[in-house]
């Protein structure tokens, strides 16, 4: 169930959003997983909103989903992040208000077109990385009910992997947007800190949480992402991101030179297995690192002072109601007691050591890889022991968000029992954009191109570029803009004022642009946008005799482009006849 498919039948006419709701509807029926959800929309007023979306696609074609992106898509949200009218209940039903404001990523998923479902159950006050620690029940996994689900964002995982939502929110904390997403076979991403506003989320720790989206495959995650995303003056922890650019030249990738699996073989094996079809990749290149810093701070958040930012959420409620909590849950945030500030700044200087060995050993790489869980334990067992085997799935998750890093946990080869076995794929603050790429690319997705060139919505000041030549979106220097977090914004012409030359000796082969006072045509070029912080690096790259100045453009615009100097055309071909260097290449092809 990806948006890519449901909007393909949409436009064709095989579908429209309340044929798509009906199925949503009976698989809900079919499932029998009372346990996924805590609160659904009313059934009537979903259809309503259905049709409603009906009469405008009716009208708009294909201009309405180009104006709304999510349009008819059902989704659901993780019951800690606040939806108008609707309880939030963080699965303590004691704990439920009723919020008049929908957190501001739901009102911006509402508002591309998407259709909201219901709110999924998790493990109460999002503590916990199993899914079975919530009055509503455990949430059994997708694949075999008999296994975890993964939480704390279990029913938002399960609702996807079954089928009842196309895309879902949830929150990660220690993991919670990864865990489940691994343990059900889907694709989890978490996006950097800040990138997502947190408003209207129930806070488990307010500094390291982020919302976090569930979804069939990453094309599908990215386009949530680049809906949900945006600054926002309200939440103090919200961040205008300087992203990182993506590249398609290989990918330099980190592991752990120390595995830990809990003794799971079948885990390992399909971790291993996952590995290898990797290293098998050409232009990738594999190391390892010592992952004993990123160890230890995973430890520090269930056994360090951070629980005592738990307790600042819920620990009065949990006081004065001790009852109407988990037990484990009222344990694990009962710790808070054990700690004073003393404790909390001792916390603070050993996490900064830990993370700077961490930055250390990652310098030279662009990601780290890891097994999203280490092992995938059985409901009765985790009920049996639930501190241990929680804190088992975390070995690989807990330490992200201490370190601002993003993540992507994706589907690897299955496990020989034919449980899922998802990877996860970690790098830099900002490096969002970049993941969803490299993970389209490496698992060979169709859909790696068009991600490239469709990053977030730039929050930073810019400068655009008109190119002529290597640089065109498919030749062969375009990953320079690429890399720098460039989009393109038009393709044009030059005012007819130029001509265009073919250099000789130059490798790729490149053209030059010249202004001319008589006698000049009109250039095919591309204009691209990038980020000023990145113009400079960008311009020192460009050999002579090219260079970087103004260009007029065939609306009158003046932008900064690619110009050639004088000495560079003396001995060059005038190809100005065929009106761009692409249709130049066609014709010498031929």
């Amino acid at each position: 169930m990806t948006i890519t498919d449901i909007h393909a039948d949409y436009l064709s006419g095989a579908s429209t959003p309340s044929r798509c709701i009906e199925q949503v509807l009976a698989r809900i029926a079919a499932a029998d997983r009372p346990e996924i959800w805590i609160s659904r929309v009313d059934d009537a007023a979903l259809r309503a909103q259905a049709r409603a979306l009906d009469a405008m696609l009716a009208a708009e074609g294909a201009a309405a989903l180009a104006r709304l992106p999510l349009l008819g898509i059902p989704f659901a949200v993780k019951d800690n992040i606040d939806v108008t009218g609707m309880p939030t209940t963080a699965a303590c039903p004691a704990y439920a208000y009723v919020p008049d404001e929908s957190a501001p990523v739901v009102q911006r998923l509402l508002a591309a077109g998407a259709l909201l479902v219901g709110k999924t159950n998790l493990d109460q006050f999002a503590t916990g990385l199993v899914g079975t620690r919530s009055p509503y029940g455990a949430v059994r996994n997708a694949v075999d009910p008999a296994y975890v689900s993964g939480g704390s964002s279990s029913g938002s995982a399960v609702a996807v992997a079954l089928g009842m939502a196309a895309f879902a929110l949830g929150t990660d904390t220690a993991g919670s947007g990864r865990v489940p997403a691994g343990l059900n076979g889907i694709v989890g991403l978490k996006p950097t800190r800040g990138l997502l506003s947190t408003r209207g989320v129930m806070p488990a720790c307010r500094t390291l949480d982020c919302v976090s989206v569930f979804a069939a495959d990453v094309a599908d995650a990215w386009k949530v992402v680049q809906a949900a995303a945006g600054y926002d003056a309200r939440d103090p922890y919200s961040r205008r991101i300087a992203p990182q650019g993506v590249r398609r030249r290989g990918y330099r990738i980190a592991v752990p030179a120390q595995l830990e699996f809990f003794g799971d073989i079948a885990a390992q094996a399909a971790f291993e297995a996952t590995l290898a079809r990797l290293r098998d990749l050409p232009g990738c290149t594999f190391g390892t690192v010592d992952y004993t810093p990123f160890r230890d701070a995973a430890a520090l958040l269930y056994q360090g002072p951070w629980v005592a930012e738990r307790h600042a959420a819920v620990g009065a409620f949990i006081d004065a109601q001790p009852d109407a909590a988990h037990p484990v849950v009222a344990g694990i945030i009962g710790q808070a007691r054990e700690y004073d500030a003393t404790d909390a700044f001792m916390g603070q200087y050993r996490l900064a050591a830990l993370r700077r060995a961490a930055e250390d050993s990652l310098a030279g790489y662009d990601f780290l890889l890891v097994p999203t869980t280490p092992t995938m334990p059985r409901i009765a067992d985790v009920l049996a022991r639930p501190v241990e085997l929680n804190a088992q799935l975390g070995y690989y998750t807990n330490f992200v968000n201490f370190f601002d890093m993003a993540a992507l946990a994706v589907p690897g080869v299955s496990r020989a029992d034919g449980l899922p076995a998802g990877v996860t794929l970690i790098g830099a603050a900002g490096s969002d954009h970049l993941l969803a790429t490299a993970v389209a690319a490496l698992l060979g997705g169709a859909e790696a191109d068009a991600l490239a060139a469709d990053p977030l919505p730039f929050a930073e000041p810019t400068v655009q570029v008109a190119v002529v030549g290597a640089h065109l979106a498919g030749q062969p220097l375009n990953w320079q803009l690429l890399e720098r977090g460039a989009r393109k914004v038009a393709a044009t012409h030059t005012a007819p004022h130029y001509r265009l030359f073919a250099l000789p000796g130059t490798t790729p082969p490149k053209p030059g642009l010249a202004r001319v006072d008589r006698d000049g045509a009109a250039i095919e070029v591309e204009v691209w946008e990038l980020p000023l912080r990145r113009f400079g690096e960008f311009v020192a790259e460009i050999p002579a005799p090219l260079g970087i100045g103004s260009l007029e453009l065939a609306d009158g615009r003046w932008v900064k482009g690619f110009i050639c100097e004088p000495a560079g055309i003396a001995d060059a071909t005038d190809i100005s006849m065929f009106g761009g260097w692409r249709a130049y290449l066609t014709r010498r092809a031929a």
